[in-house]
């Protein structure tokens, strides 16, 4: 007989690799059969309602890196959810409007834009969008995420359209919305006006310059022959120059240089002697700003009148203290100018090119305009000095070119007007990390009015129509005639019926005695789509609600979809649209480096499910740090792979030690579980406890760091270790083999619960083999509750005291086997001299063969009487020899019974007797 053929080996059909890039898209195959989603809302209808409010990206290319890990955070938040306790649908959405999707239509070379008309281009553009969601759908959906993916929220959506409406028009009832002429930032790339969400900050080398304007009237402070000095890097806003702007509160000086009298701040003198080389000066007036209000000067090119007015927004950080002022072009200008009555002149058309307002340099495009304007001043003696400087710029996210500030006339939400609304509101919600509050408040309480106007093509049109005196018409009877329109035909119709058409029946209105109408063509800006979403999808969807329990977004979008959200929702309704807000960084190369196809450094999500398996990349999400910056590379990947391989060959392990094991048979009473057995079901629900805290407080890497180590250290190590002996060599019902693999059940479907919403893959695959179980999918379970064994302080101090002996004999041992005294740990016998707690612990505790997993242990005195030998610790000095004996055929022990059973030459005793007895 061969005696091998009688040990319980790990049989199990969980293949020990996992194949993730080939078994994943079977799986999820399965899952769609299933119909998973719904049947996990099925089952926990009626329960709380958890809604995360998924933040619509934009429907353009394949999905990157941050695309995968915003996507899988939000997973593993709503399949954690679903597990304990809440009802958690999951609607995704797509963002489809505005200028990228008009560009790459563009650009394509199959559309001529000019021979077609606004409706049809915006049907192609439709067209276009539909077809990206399709295809970033079919990627997210391979990452593992679970969601309503066949019926997502989409903002070109008909339905979604007429709830925008509705927004727009509660807004403007209450007065919020206003049509003015104030510069905004305007892309001359994109011929648009832009929002401060759009906008991003880019290095650019520019001319910097000062000018002299020379006094003409000087109310009895200034004499007349003075010179103010301006400083600007943008040469050409001077031919917009109405005035120039001096601190009230700030001291100037009327500086004497080489016969010329010349006022800057008193503060920046000494700065200005250097810049000009100013070898001697004469300060021959000192006065307040106040003191020259009003005061005149002369615009050097053109000679008219430039005012000195009063603005708190003057610092001594650069320049001179005097500012340059184009009220068209700047928006602390333009509120300066304001309130001085200056007219808000703009020189600069849709192109970015100067106009006739700016004679001598019409048909320029701004930025060339800078030379001829710069000799120009050169050429009348007011250019003081010229240089360049490289400084941080506004540029259009879009396009990547520099942006400039012009005034159009726009529509705008008036923050002003419940901006301490929105202030409160911030307070009022739930900030993960906190810095987000300050950053969000910092941001709404500086924010100046929100331009809420394109000039493009592609997006929801403003509902605003025009009488015959131009005056803007906004009722509630044509927001909704026009919203119910959009509901039944969509927003193309504003482009392709006639006004009348799109006005309720019989519509009149003072602003237009003969009953002729125009409509405003611009259309919406792109985050007043997104931002309208609390309303167009949470209170539009069955089964969803306003305020959302959290949004979850990168930290980008404080300035977009945080921000636009809160502004639509606070003004409609009076409260945040969410209440609680979350919020991740960025995906950087493995050297923290931003990614760039130009660098070569991009790592595409992709890519990674097809070489490594979606399970891959969702552990790596979870062991990184993600409200901060993180990192990925191959290397990094690997390293993750190497975790994801130690917890895979432990579910292994774990279902093939589980074989012949029927819980509704086998299980054994927990009150009946003793010594390192009941130490590892406390272990465990110390594990559930801490993975479900980590689960609520969204600190996925606290789940990620618990189980892993649970799975490499208290089971691999340890319990799995000692526990072969007895599940290999010990008969099929022996009561310590069963109270092992009650253990070893209990385990595996608690932590097979537990990492599902990370290894969303791989736990499913388990969960098929686990036995027992009737559930189709563990998605279709709920997360385990801790268990209460009562009073068990002591047995956890005595067993993690056992550990941390059971480390030091480790040690010694792995000392031996590198001095070659023994090969493999059963091989070893060892003395043990112990003192104080060590002494009575060892004693207590019985087979420490097996707990030690050598061949034999012998208790001897004190650490004192150690021999010279002995690798010593505190209160414990081990001696390691080579056992006596011969190794048994069976369990491997070196023993000196081997050969004493004549039947059984080749084994211990101890297995003689068990096959004997049970294998005969």
């Amino acid at each position: 007989m061969d005696y091998k053929e009688t040990l319980l080996m790990p049989k199990t059909e969980f293949p020990m690799r996992g194949n993730l890039p080939g078994r994943e898209p079977e799986r999820q195959e399965k899952w769609k059969e299933l119909d998973i989603y719904q049947q996990v809302q099925k089952r926990t209808e009626g329960r709380p309602l958890f809604i995360l409010h998924d933040g619509p990206p934009y429907a353009n290319g394949d999905i990157h890196m941050g695309h995968a890990l915003n996507k899988i955070l939000k997973d593993f938040i709503v399949r954690y959810k679903s597990m304990s306790g809440f009802h958690a649908p999951y609607v995704p959405g797509w963002d489809t409007h505005g200028l990228p999707i008009e560009t790459a239509l563009t650009k394509s070379g199959k559309v001529n834009r000019k021979s077609m008309s606004v409706a049809e281009f915006r049907k192609l553009c439709e067209e276009y969008a539909l077809k990206q969601i399709d295809r970033q759908r079919e990627q997210f959906m391979r990452l593992g995420v679970r969601g309503d993916w066949w019926n997502p929220y989409v903002t070109l959506d008909k339905a979604y359209e007429a709830q925008q409406i509705k927004v727009f028009g509660d807004m403007a009832k209450k007065g919020y919305i206003y049509k003015g002429k104030k510069p905004v930032y305007w892309s001359p790339s994109s011929e648009s006006a832009l929002a401060e969400a759009e906008i991003e900050y880019h290095d650019k080398r520019s001319p910097s310059i000062y000018v002299a304007f020379k006094v003409k009237k000087g109310n009895s402070v200034l004499t007349g022959d003075e010179q103010i000095i301006i400083w600007t890097t943008t040469p050409w806003t001077i031919p917009a120059n109405l005035g120039i702007a001096v601190h009230p509160e700030l001291d100037y000086n009327v500086v004497l240089v080489n016969d010329k009298k010349y006022v800057v701040a008193a503060g920046l003198l000494e700065t200005l002697e250097k810049e000009f080389e100013w070898e001697q000066t004469e300060v021959l007036k000192t006065f307040k700003g106040k003191e020259i209000e009003h005061v005149i000067a002369e615009h050097p090119i053109y000679g008219r009148d430039s005012l000195v007015m009063c603005g708190e927004h003057v610092t001594l950080d650069a320049g001179t203290g005097c500012v340059h002022t184009a009220p068209g072009h700047g928006e602390e200008d333009y509120i300066v100018g304001q309130a001085y009555g200056l007219d808000v002149l703009c020189p600069v058309d849709d192109k970015g090119n100067m106009t006739e307002e700016a004679p001598g340099f019409e048909g320029l495009f701004y930025d060339e305009a800078n030379k001829p304007i710069t000799e120009k001043l050169d050429e009348v003696g007011a250019l003081m000095k010229l240089t360049f400087i490289t400084h941080s710029y506004a540029h259009d996210w879009r396009t990547k070119k520099p942006v400039i500030y012009r005034a159009t006339a726009q529509w705008f939400a008036s923050i002003e007007q419940f901006r301490q609304e929105l202030l409160t509101a911030i307070e009022e919600v739930e900030w993960v990390p906190k810095w987000g509050e300050t950053r969000l408040f910092n941001m709404v309480r500086d924010r100046g009015d929100w331009c809420i106007s394109r000039q493009r093509a592609w997006g929801v049109p403003i509902p605003v129509f025009y009488g015959e005196n131009n005056e803007p018409i906004i009722t509630d009877e044509t927001i909704d005639h026009v919203s119910a329109l959009f509901r039944e035909h969509g927003s193309n119709i504003w482009f392709e019926w006639e006004t009348e058409q799109l006005l309720p029946e019989g519509f009149t209105s003072e602003h237009s005695p003969n009953g002729k109408f125009t409509r405003e063509m611009d259309i919406m800006d792109v985050w007043f789509d997104s931002g309208s979403s609390h309303q167009a999808v949470l209170e539009e969807r069955e089964g969803l609600q306003r305020p959302a329990d959290l949004y979850l977004e990168g930290s980008d979008q404080y300035r977009g979809w945080f921000n636009s959200s809160l502004s639509t929702s606070v003004a409609v309704t009076g409260k945040a649209p969410y209440k609680g807000v979350l919020s991740h960084g960025f995906a950087l190369d493995g050297e923290g480096r931003k990614m760039s196809k130009s660098v070569g450094n991009v790592v595409v999500p992709n890519d990674i499910m097809k070489q490594l398996g979606a399970d891959i990349l969702r552990l790596w999400v979870a062991s990184v740090d993600y409200q901060a910056d993180v990192r990925v590379s191959d290397k990094i990947l690997k390293q993750v792979s190497e975790s994801y391989r130690k917890i895979r060959n432990t579910f292994r392990f774990l279902l093939g030690n589980l074989h012949d094991f029927d819980p509704a048979v086998n299980r054994v009473e927990t009150s009946e579980l003793k010594g390192a057995d009941l130490f590892m079901l406390v272990k465990l629900n110390e594990v559930i406890e801490k993975v479900k805290q980590g689960y609520d407080q969204y600190q996925f890497s606290t789940v990620y760091h618990t189980i892993h180590n649970f799975f490499t250290i208290e089971l691999s190590a340890f319990y799995m270790d000692l526990a072969k002996d007895t599940l290999y060599i010990e008969h099929a019902d022996h009561p310590a083999r069963r109270a092992i693999q009650t253990v070893m059940y209990e385990v595996l479907v608690a932590l097979t619960k537990l990492v599902s919403p990370i290894l969303s893959h791989t736990a499913d695959e388990v969960w098929e083999h686990i036995p027992g179980v009737s559930e189709v999918s563990v998605q279709l379970t709920d997360m385990p509750d801790a268990e209460s064994f009562g009073d068990v302080e002591e047995l956890k101090t005595t067993w993690n005291h056992f550990m941390a002996v059971r480390d030091d004999v480790l040690k010694a041992l792995e000392q031996a086997r590198n001095e070659k005294k023994i090969g493999k740990s059963l091989t070893a016998a060892i003395t043990l001299y112990t003192s104080g707690s060590v002494r009575e612990l060892l004693l207590a505790i019985p087979s420490l063969e097996k707990l030690f997993i050598v061949s034999h242990v012998e208790l001897a005195g004190e650490v004192n009487e150690a021999p010279a030998e002995a690798v010593t610790f505190d209160e414990l000095a081990i001696v390691v020899e080579s056992a006596d004996g011969e190794t048994c055929e069976r369990c491997w022990v070196v023993s000196k019974t081997v050969g004493e059973n004549s039947e059984h030459p080749t084994l211990c005793t101890s297995c003689a007797e068990t096959v004997a007895k049970h294998y005969a």
